[in-house]
């Protein structure tokens, strides 16, 4: 089958839903589980998010951190005398 397959969606007799692809003449060609065929089209990733991907990430890695700022340390209040015992 020249370019891409179109699937339908049809119901199956215990109500799974399953998605169809039709030769020309509207046979049956192939037949998929909605969440499997889901679950893979979750997975690939276009050839034009790819190749953004990994141009953001070499960017990413190519900028250069800025060192953080130091906070000003807390002063210390001197400890309180107790008064001597007799």
């Amino acid at each position: 089958m020249a370019g891409k397959a179109i699937r339908t969606v049809i119901r199956s007799s215990t109500s799974k839903i399953l998605y169809t692809v039709r030769d020309k003449k509207g046979k049956f060609e192939d037949i998929q589980s909605y969440a499997r065929a889901h679950r893979a089209d979750l997975a690939a990733s276009a050839k034009s998010e790819t190749s953004a991907k990994s141009t953001a990430a070499v960017a990413k890695k190519a900028a250069v951190k800025k060192p953080a700022a130091k906070k000003p340390a807390a002063a210390k209040k001197p400890a309180a005398k107790k008064p001597a015992a007799k």
